[in-house]
């Protein structure tokens, strides 16, 4: 049996001010966002009705299209509520809702100021980004030929569509080779990020991850900062450089999507889902689950 698409589906989405049916929500192909990635985007997750961090989120899509040099043109609280009302009319309990705003198509070039800002919240019900065996054994990564690019050279504190092409690029291609993901390396060769999700090094029971100043500083991974900070594990953040990963015990991924997330093996290097990673698992999953987290001594 096929998979259902994206763009065939029962439903509504919130699109430009309102709630229409799933299958009406159409843009034209020429579209500038389509040509020249001006476009910018969230992702969410729902638990038991009630979006994590979606404020935090909502704020980063207005401030990423304003890196891109346009205003979206409905305010936070506007933004947020749409968010609300498309969970609700989807009957949505757990799952993922994505907000996207776009440049239109009233002109078509490099130069686009005159274009319409559309706005669209769609949500759906989403398992995890990765199967449960693969976050159970950790997952299979290996070392993307694409680098994430240096900041005067990419707007690289934006969440814009277009810095996401390497991303696919490289995740299909470990895909292809039998990996579950790919890490990327930054500019400099210094260890970056997955393809989707933030990074982190359990080294000696200290908590290593890279300094994000060519990516995205993620929401979740600030989240899980603040929760190993709770645990009393020490948290650094430095560059890392890829000959580290032989003095590593445990990595793990996070993000909206990833939550977080073993790592099993990147290239020839392994590591053990070990109780720095499971704790921080757990306690990620109370906290979006809003139950309480025990902090005692371990």
């Amino acid at each position: 049996m096929a998979a259902q698409t994206y763009d065939d589906r029962d439903g509504q989405i919130w699109f430009d001010g309102k709630l229409v049916p799933w299958r009406e929500a159409k843009i034209h192909v020429l579209t500038h966002a389509l040509h020249y990635g001006s476009a910018v985007f969230e992702g969410e997750r729902a638990y038991d009705g009630v979006i994590f961090r979606m404020t935090d989120h909502n704020q980063r899509l207005i401030d990423s299209g304003r890196i891109l040099g346009f205003e979206i043109p409905y305010s936070l609280a506007q933004i947020d509520q749409a968010c609300i009302d498309t969970i609700k009319a989807n009957n949505i309990v757990d799952g993922y809702v994505r907000p996207i705003a776009w440049r239109g198509s009233e002109m078509m070039g490099v130069s686009a100021q005159q274009t319409k800002i559309h706005v669209a919240v769609a949500t759906w019900t989403w398992p995890s980004y990765f199967s449960p065996e693969a976050r159970n054994k950790g997952l299979r990564l290996k070392t993307a030929q694409w680098r994430r690019p240096a900041p005067d050279t990419a707007p690289t504190q934006s969440k814009a569509i277009g810095l996401y092409m390497i991303c696919t690029m490289s995740k299909h291609q470990a895909e292809n080779e039998g990996y579950d993901d790919a890490l990327m390396l930054d500019y400099r060769g210094q260890i970056a990020e997955s393809t989707g999700a933030n990074i982190f090094l359990v080294q000696s029971g200290v908590i290593h991850t890279p300094k994000p100043d060519c990516f995205l500083d993620g929401i979740t991974r600030r989240t899980v900062i603040d929760l190993a900070r709770r645990r009393g594990y020490q948290i650094v953040e430095r560059a890392i450089m890829p000959g580290e990963l032989a003095n590593t015990q445990e990595v793990f991924l996070t993000g909206t999507a990833a939550e977080v997330t073993p790592v099993g093996s990147i290239d020839s290097h392994r590591f053990t889902v070990g109780t720095i990673t499971k704790t921080l698992m757990q306690d990620y999953e109370n906290l979006v689950r809003r139950r309480s987290i025990s902090v005692a001594a371990e």
